[in-house]
């Protein structure tokens, strides 16, 4: 795809969100499962993935964790934007890496110790590129695909979050 397609791609989109903001509003969902032992299986309309404890927290290492899936989403979107906005800037991006790695101290989760809190500390994202830019070029590309990658930018400025329950009735 080069930007010209992207551009065709997206032109109409835009249109109707300018014309209707409403049309803009999409809500996303997931829906899991609690499954055997100790995990969750989560529906992702691709293919069926169950998370469960990390080996840290006595997990088997069988089961993905949903702190490893945070990172893979982060990764993912930071990816998928790079790559938009590299294509719509017209700037050939030969290869891409992608790493995120996060730092977590189990104590937290586990309940060892109230002082240590529960989940990611620091979240560090590395992108290695096989490009031909200039420095101004990559400054660029990597400001925007932080300002439009959708997963960074819930990290970097976390949403309000709702917690409700409802009961079933067997």
């Amino acid at each position: 795809m080069n930007a010209e397609d992207l551009r065709s791609i997206q032109a109409p989109l835009k249109d109707r969100y300018r014309e209707d903001p409403q049309a803009a509003l999409v809500t996303l969902r997931a829906q899991g499962r609690i499954g055997e032992g100790v995990s969750c299986k989560i529906e992702t309309g691709k293919v069926l993935v169950v998370a469960g404890l990390h080996p840290a927290t006595g997990g088997s290492g069988h089961a993905a964790c949903s702190g490893d899936m945070l990172l893979e989403a982060l990764v993912a979107c930071a990816g998928v934007t790079l790559n938009a906005v590299a294509t719509a800037l017209g700037i050939e991006l030969r290869d891409a890496i992608l790493q995120a790695e996060g730092d977590l101290d189990f104590r937290g989760t586990l309940g060892l110790s109230k002082d240590v809190p529960v989940g990611l500390q620091r979240i560090r994202l590395q992108f290695t590129l096989d490009i031909d830019a200039s420095e101004e070029q990559l400054a660029t590309l990597l400001r925007l695909t932080e300002r439009y990658c959708v997963v960074y930018q819930t990290l970097a400025h976390p949403p309000q979050l709702v917690v409700t329950r409802k009961n079933t009735t067997a």
